[in-house]
Protein backbone atom coordinates (compact mmCIF):
# COMPACT_ATOMS: atom_id res chain seq x y z
CA UNK A 1 0.00 0.00 0.00
CA UNK A 2 1.49 3.46 -1.12
CA UNK A 3 0.52 5.52 2.27
CA UNK A 4 -0.20 9.20 2.61
CA UNK A 5 2.79 10.84 3.98
CA UNK A 6 2.67 13.20 7.18
CA UNK A 7 4.83 15.36 9.37
CA UNK A 8 5.05 18.60 11.47
CA UNK A 9 6.72 21.91 10.76
CA UNK A 10 6.76 25.19 13.20
CA UNK A 11 8.80 27.96 11.75
CA UNK A 12 9.29 28.81 8.13
CA UNK A 13 9.96 25.61 5.87
CA UNK A 14 13.88 25.98 4.14
CA UNK A 15 14.63 25.64 0.84
CA UNK A 16 16.21 21.78 1.36
CA UNK A 17 12.90 20.63 3.10
CA UNK A 18 10.51 22.34 0.37
CA UNK A 19 12.78 20.01 -2.16
CA UNK A 20 12.21 17.25 -0.22
CA UNK A 21 8.40 17.97 0.26
CA UNK A 22 8.44 17.87 -3.44
CA UNK A 23 9.97 14.71 -3.66
CA UNK A 24 7.08 13.43 -1.63
CA UNK A 25 5.08 14.13 -3.69
CA UNK A 26 6.72 13.11 -6.95
CA UNK A 27 7.12 9.24 -5.58
CA UNK A 28 2.95 9.58 -5.87
CA UNK A 29 2.43 10.47 -1.67
CA UNK A 30 -0.45 12.54 -0.74
CA UNK A 31 1.18 14.95 1.74
CA UNK A 32 0.54 17.17 4.93
CA UNK A 33 2.12 19.11 6.98
CA UNK A 34 0.99 20.18 10.47
CA UNK A 35 1.73 23.07 11.87
CA UNK A 36 0.16 26.06 14.35
CA UNK A 37 0.68 28.80 11.63
CA UNK A 38 -0.20 28.32 8.24
CA UNK A 39 2.64 27.66 5.98
CA UNK A 40 3.74 29.91 3.29
CA UNK A 41 4.84 28.78 -0.14
CA UNK A 42 4.64 24.99 0.27
CA UNK A 43 4.48 23.05 -3.21
CA UNK A 44 1.89 22.14 -5.66
CA UNK A 45 0.38 18.86 -3.89
CA UNK A 46 1.33 19.87 -0.39
CA UNK A 47 -1.73 20.24 1.97
CA UNK A 48 -1.31 21.92 5.71
CA UNK A 49 -3.13 20.97 8.18
CA UNK A 50 -4.47 22.25 12.04
CA UNK A 51 -1.44 20.74 14.16
CA UNK A 52 -3.81 21.90 17.29
CA UNK A 53 -6.20 19.11 16.49
CA UNK A 54 -3.72 16.48 17.25
CA UNK A 55 -1.67 17.66 19.26
CA UNK A 56 -1.94 21.19 21.84
CA UNK A 57 0.60 23.54 21.54
CA UNK A 58 0.13 23.90 25.17
CA UNK A 59 1.90 20.09 25.39
CA UNK A 60 5.18 22.08 24.64
CA UNK A 61 4.71 23.49 28.32
CA UNK A 62 5.26 20.06 29.52
CA UNK A 63 8.61 19.43 27.99
CA UNK A 64 10.27 23.46 29.01
CA UNK A 65 9.11 26.82 29.43
CA UNK A 66 8.93 28.85 26.45
CA UNK A 67 10.61 31.94 26.00
CA UNK A 68 9.81 35.25 27.66
CA UNK A 69 7.87 36.11 23.68
CA UNK A 70 6.47 33.04 23.42
CA UNK A 71 8.91 30.71 21.46
CA UNK A 72 10.24 27.82 21.97
CA UNK A 73 13.58 27.17 23.51
CA UNK A 74 16.19 24.86 23.28
CA UNK A 75 15.25 21.06 21.75
CA UNK A 76 11.34 21.93 22.27
CA UNK A 77 10.87 21.52 18.88
CA UNK A 78 12.61 18.22 18.32
CA UNK A 79 11.39 16.48 21.12
CA UNK A 80 7.30 18.02 20.59
CA UNK A 81 7.54 16.45 17.00
CA UNK A 82 8.63 13.40 19.10
CA UNK A 83 5.39 13.29 21.07
CA UNK A 84 3.16 14.68 17.80
CA UNK A 85 4.49 11.54 15.36
CA UNK A 86 2.97 8.93 18.37
CA UNK A 87 -0.25 10.87 18.34
CA UNK A 88 -0.84 11.07 14.58
CA UNK A 89 -0.11 7.35 14.86
CA UNK A 90 -2.76 6.90 17.74
CA UNK A 91 -5.27 8.78 15.28
CA UNK A 92 -8.27 6.41 14.05
CA UNK A 93 -7.61 6.02 10.09
CA UNK A 94 -10.87 5.48 7.82
CA UNK A 95 -10.14 2.46 5.18
CA UNK A 96 -7.65 2.92 3.00
CA UNK A 97 -6.52 5.65 5.28
CA UNK A 98 -2.56 4.90 6.43
CA UNK A 99 -0.40 7.63 7.60
CA UNK A 100 3.36 7.43 6.93
CA UNK A 101 5.28 9.99 9.21
CA UNK A 102 8.45 11.07 7.26
CA UNK A 103 10.63 14.05 8.66
CA UNK A 104 10.63 17.06 6.35
CA UNK A 105 13.91 16.29 5.23
CA UNK A 106 13.71 13.22 4.14
CA UNK A 107 14.18 13.09 0.23
CA UNK A 108 12.21 10.20 -1.18
CA UNK A 109 13.62 8.83 -4.53
CA UNK A 110 10.60 5.63 -4.55
CA UNK A 111 7.42 5.21 -3.36
CA UNK A 112 7.45 4.12 0.15
CA UNK A 113 4.85 0.95 0.37
CA UNK A 114 4.05 -0.26 3.31
CA UNK A 115 1.95 -3.21 5.05
CA UNK A 116 -0.58 -1.60 7.13
CA UNK A 117 -0.53 -4.61 9.66
CA UNK A 118 3.47 -4.12 10.46
CA UNK A 119 5.60 -1.58 11.83
CA UNK A 120 7.90 0.53 9.04
CA UNK A 121 11.01 1.48 10.93
CA UNK A 122 14.70 1.32 9.97
CA UNK A 123 17.88 1.02 11.58
CA UNK A 124 19.24 4.58 11.72
CA UNK A 125 22.84 3.06 13.30
CA UNK A 126 24.25 -0.09 14.89
CA UNK A 127 21.15 -1.30 18.03
CA UNK A 128 19.04 2.10 17.39
CA UNK A 129 16.34 2.57 15.23
CA UNK A 130 15.60 6.32 13.30
CA UNK A 131 12.39 7.67 14.41
CA UNK A 132 12.10 9.59 11.13
CA UNK A 133 10.57 7.61 8.89
CA UNK A 134 7.61 5.92 11.29
CA UNK A 135 4.44 3.51 10.47
CA UNK A 136 2.71 1.52 13.57
CA UNK A 137 -0.28 -0.13 13.11
CA UNK A 138 -3.25 0.33 15.09
CA UNK A 139 -3.29 -0.40 18.78
CA UNK A 140 0.56 -0.94 18.57
CA UNK A 141 2.13 -1.47 21.79
CA UNK A 142 4.45 1.64 21.33
CA UNK A 143 2.06 3.72 20.08
CA UNK A 144 -0.28 2.41 23.77
CA UNK A 145 3.45 3.43 26.01
CA UNK A 146 3.38 7.04 24.49
CA UNK A 147 -0.26 7.66 25.23
CA UNK A 148 0.02 6.80 28.72
CA UNK A 149 3.23 8.79 29.01
CA UNK A 150 1.23 11.57 28.01
CA UNK A 151 -1.30 10.93 30.75
CA UNK A 152 1.15 11.34 33.37
CA UNK A 153 2.20 14.64 35.11
CA UNK A 154 5.81 13.80 34.45
CA UNK A 155 6.74 12.87 31.16
CA UNK A 156 8.85 10.10 32.82
CA UNK A 157 8.94 6.77 30.35
CA UNK A 158 8.99 3.24 32.86
CA UNK A 159 11.58 2.23 30.00
CA UNK A 160 14.05 4.87 30.33
CA UNK A 161 17.20 2.89 30.11
CA UNK A 162 19.26 2.18 33.87
CA UNK A 163 22.12 4.82 32.58
CA UNK A 164 19.29 7.79 31.91
CA UNK A 165 17.80 6.82 34.98
CA UNK A 166 21.10 7.49 36.83
CA UNK A 167 21.87 10.41 35.07
CA UNK A 168 18.52 12.05 35.72
CA UNK A 169 19.18 10.97 39.23
CA UNK A 170 22.30 12.59 39.44
CA UNK A 171 21.08 15.81 38.11
CA UNK A 172 18.39 15.91 40.47
CA UNK A 173 20.76 15.50 43.36
CA UNK A 174 23.20 17.89 41.99
CA UNK A 175 20.50 21.05 41.58
CA UNK A 176 19.93 20.92 37.87
CA UNK A 177 17.12 20.62 36.13
CA UNK A 178 14.56 17.86 37.38
CA UNK A 179 12.69 17.93 33.94
CA UNK A 180 13.57 14.76 31.81
CA UNK A 181 13.52 16.11 28.86
CA UNK A 182 16.79 18.05 29.66
CA UNK A 183 18.88 15.16 29.95
CA UNK A 184 18.80 14.57 25.92
CA UNK A 185 17.98 15.76 23.05
CA UNK A 186 16.47 12.36 21.63
CA UNK A 187 15.37 11.13 25.09
CA UNK A 188 12.06 10.12 23.75
CA UNK A 189 12.99 10.05 19.82
CA UNK A 190 15.15 6.94 18.52
CA UNK A 191 16.05 5.98 21.85
CA UNK A 192 12.73 5.61 22.84
CA UNK A 193 11.62 3.85 19.54
CA UNK A 194 14.19 1.45 20.21
CA UNK A 195 13.42 0.57 23.68
CA UNK A 196 9.79 0.05 22.99
CA UNK A 197 10.27 -1.86 19.31
CA UNK A 198 12.21 -4.47 21.87
CA UNK A 199 9.87 -4.44 24.54
CA UNK A 200 7.74 -5.27 22.02
CA UNK A 201 9.33 -8.14 20.00
CA UNK A 202 9.01 -5.52 16.60
CA UNK A 203 13.14 -4.94 15.95
CA UNK A 204 12.58 -7.85 13.32
CA UNK A 205 10.28 -5.24 11.55
CA UNK A 206 13.39 -2.77 11.05
CA UNK A 207 14.43 -2.20 7.50
CA UNK A 208 18.25 -2.04 6.66
CA UNK A 209 20.04 1.22 7.40
CA UNK A 210 20.82 2.44 4.13
CA UNK A 211 16.96 2.20 3.26
CA UNK A 212 16.64 5.25 4.43
CA UNK A 213 19.90 6.57 6.51
CA UNK A 214 22.52 6.13 4.15
CA UNK A 215 23.76 9.38 4.24
CA UNK A 216 22.55 10.86 7.40
CA UNK A 217 25.66 10.55 9.83
CA UNK A 218 28.27 11.80 6.64
CA UNK A 219 25.47 14.99 5.31
CA UNK A 220 28.73 15.45 3.19
CA UNK A 221 27.99 12.44 0.67
CA UNK A 222 24.68 14.49 0.10
CA UNK A 223 26.17 18.54 0.31
CA UNK A 224 29.61 17.97 -1.50
CA UNK A 225 30.67 17.19 -4.82
CA UNK A 226 30.70 13.41 -4.88
CA UNK A 227 30.26 10.30 -7.43
CA UNK A 228 26.19 9.68 -6.21
CA UNK A 229 25.93 7.34 -8.73
CA UNK A 230 25.80 3.89 -6.06
CA UNK A 231 22.99 5.70 -4.05
CA UNK A 232 20.39 6.79 -6.62
CA UNK A 233 21.10 3.24 -8.42
CA UNK A 234 20.66 1.02 -5.63
CA UNK A 235 17.11 -0.56 -5.22
CA UNK A 236 17.52 -1.13 -1.74
CA UNK A 237 17.60 2.53 -0.93
CA UNK A 238 13.66 3.88 -1.02
CA UNK A 239 14.97 7.72 0.21
CA UNK A 240 17.50 9.60 2.43
CA UNK A 241 16.99 11.71 5.75
CA UNK A 242 19.44 14.46 5.43
CA UNK A 243 19.70 16.09 8.35
CA UNK A 244 21.25 19.39 7.24
CA UNK A 245 21.90 20.99 10.24
CA UNK A 246 21.92 25.06 9.29
CA UNK A 247 22.50 23.83 5.75
CA UNK A 248 18.74 23.98 4.63
CA UNK A 249 19.08 27.03 2.76
CA UNK A 250 22.53 26.77 0.76
CA UNK A 251 23.13 26.78 -2.35
CA UNK A 252 23.75 23.32 -4.16
CA UNK A 253 27.05 22.69 -5.03
CA UNK A 254 27.68 21.23 -8.49
CA UNK A 255 28.12 17.84 -8.98
CA UNK A 256 26.58 17.06 -5.60
CA UNK A 257 23.98 14.43 -4.76
CA UNK A 258 21.85 17.97 -3.71
CA UNK A 259 22.06 19.53 -6.96
CA UNK A 260 21.33 16.45 -8.36
CA UNK A 261 18.07 16.47 -6.42
CA UNK A 262 17.24 20.15 -6.99
CA UNK A 263 16.80 19.97 -10.95
CA UNK A 264 15.37 16.27 -10.92
CA UNK A 265 12.85 18.09 -8.19
CA UNK A 266 12.54 21.78 -8.60
CA UNK A 267 14.65 24.02 -6.93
Amino acid sequence: MRPDVVTFWHGPLDALRLLCLRSQVAAGHKVTVYSFDPLAGLPDGVGNAEAEAILPRAFSERLRPPQPDGSWRDWTLLQFSDFFRMRLMAQPTVADDVRLWLDADVLLLKPAAIDPAKPYFAWERPRQLGNSVLYLPPGDPIVAAFEALMKQDELTPDWLSLRHRLTFAMRKLRGGSRRLSDIRVAIFGPAALTALAHRAGELHYALPKKSFYAVHAEPKLFFERSDFSALINDPDIIGLHISPKGRGNTQPVAGSLYAWAAEKFGS
